[in-house]
């Protein structure tokens, strides 16, 4: 791939390899149906499968021939299936399809490829394990526009984590309004396959674990994400979770978990601002995310929510929103991370939010995530661990978080106290006092450069926020 012209990096190999994986891996599942279901009916019909113009490379297309078949044939073929059926898999190819195109211009080459993508095969469980591994490590070095629209790969340790205390049972429905790659909604699939029984429990399983996705091409990742892990009908909506008035959220919209890392930083239109009340408008996705997830929690629902400092911070319209949350649901945890959890996408520190729609707060217990001795912050080259939250998994106390004791990790705070700071979230941990004297004065430099960084960035994004609604 790195051989052709058409190609120019990781953002266009990757989804040039997608689609090709997408294909072979969606017709292996055809071919399993046909053999098991007699009445099965393909959702590609030849000449479009898979097996008919990718499989024989020996007699296939190639050249010219391929991308004329590619490019004027087999796409507009898939864009234009239209389904029966509520969730009907032509309707997944057809969305799929209609923003992603072929991006190599060497007929040859693409023949290569698909000779190496055909290696994999589909019925072998250790081959889908290995390519689902594979596919994982090849998300992680996605940059989609990272930072600039605020989509932040969660890392694996942080979303495990988040999965594991919200704890997720076998019949209850899961959404990520915002699921990008899929990163929640498979952690919530392995977490919960080890209690499927029977077929209709995994039918079952296929339908609760739901996701929204706003651009194309995480919809595409996201959805072959998932087919690796065992879902052959990936229960993902294109389009924007925010695009609907808040006020139009029935009973029946509402699910059980929300487990999810909404894009903050970036801005919504002006038009999406009207689904919201007055009084909590603002272009902050991560503001509009807050209010949406307390409206689809179901009563008793649990939701574990990744979020920017500033909203732990924020006041005027923030303000108002945290004022909603901790009246309307119990937020009972919130998990500070350190600096550079998500790099190289941003230095900004995460917090991880945790709360039920189980009546108002009475209490928020915080517990910091301390950083490695051996560095300040994460890096790319050395992210944060798993085992690196089993202090603060021991110290939860389990599904009813009993036996909680403060530490030098760990304080809570009474509702009263946020409630006279006009909710503001971000406390200092009081059982730790910072050791400035002990740290090197370039060090301490650095970070302030560093701080001021990105003070300046959130001031620009207000500027622009403010000039937007004059």
């Amino acid at each position: 791939m790195r051989k052709d012209a058409g190609l120019n990096g990781d953002l266009d190999r990757i989804p040039q390899f997608a689609w090709l994986l997408f294909l072979k891996a969606f017709d292996g599942l055809e071919m399993e149906r046909e053999i098991v279901e007699d009445d099965y009916r393909p959702a590609i019909e030849a000449p479009f499968r898979w097996r008919d113009w990718a499989a024989d490379r020996i007699n296939g297309r190639t050249g010219d021939d391929l991308l004329g078949f590619v490019e004027n044939e087999l796409f507009p073929y898939l864009c234009e299936l239209k389904g029966d059926t509520d969730r009907d898999p032509r309707d997944v190819l057809a969305t799929v399809f209609k923003e992603t195109y072929n991006r190599m211009v060497s007929g040859y080459l693409l023949s290569d490829v698909i000779e190496q993508v055909n290696k994999v095969d589909f019925s072998s469980s250790e081959d889908v394990h290995t390519m689902a591994l594979l596919y994982e490590s090849m998300l992680r070095e996605m940059r989609d526009a990272a930072g600039d629209s605020g989509e932040f790969y969660t890392p694996r340790p942080v979303i495990r984590f988040m999965v594991q205390m919200v704890d997720p049972h076998l019949g209850e429905i899961v959404l990520d309004p915002a699921c990008g790659t899929g990163g929640f909604l498979v952690e919530t699939l392995e977490h919960l396959f080890p209690q499927v029984s029977t077929v209709a429990e995994r039918e079952e399983l296929a339908e609760d674990l739901r996701g929204v996705e706003k651009k194309p091409l995480p919809y595409l990742l996201g959805t072959m994400n998932l087919l690796l892990h065992g879902l052959a009908r990936p229960n993902l909506v294109r389009g924007n979770a925010l695009a609907r008035p808040l006020t139009e959220i029935k009973q029946a919209d509402k699910v059980d978990v929300i487990l999810t890392n909404p894009p903050f930083g970036g801005e919504e239109e002006k038009s999406i601002l009207t689904n919201f009340p007055a009084g909590t408008q603002t272009a902050e996705t991560a503001w509009l995310f807050m209010q949406l997830v307390q409206r689809l929690l179901a009563d008793g629902g649990r939701c574990g929510i990744v979020v920017p400092n500033g909203v732990l911070f924020g006041d005027g319209a923030g303000g108002r929103i945290k004022d909603e949350l901790l009246k309307n649901c119990n937020l009972h945890t919130i998990v500070r991370l350190g600096a550079g959890v998500f790099a190289p996408y941003t230095d900004i520190p995460a917090n991880l939010l945790f709360f039920e729609k189980t009546g108002s707060t009475n209490e928020v217990w915080f517990y910091e995530i301390p950083t490695p001795h051996d560095r300040k912050k994460y890096s790319k080259t050395r992210p944060m661990r798993f085992d690196e939250f089993a202090d603060c998994v021991e110290w939860w106390g389990g599904s009813e978080r009993l036996g909680r004791v403060e530490s030098e990790w760990a304080w809570r705070v009474d509702v009263s106290i946020l409630a006279e700071s006009e909710w503001n979230l971000d406390l200092k941990n009081p059982n730790r006092p910072e050791e400035l004297a002990h740290r090197p004065p370039d060090e301490l430099i650095a970070e302030l450069i560093e701080t001021e960084a990105e003070i300046l960035k959130l001031l620009g994004q207000l500027e622009a926020e403010f000039g937007s609604a004059v």
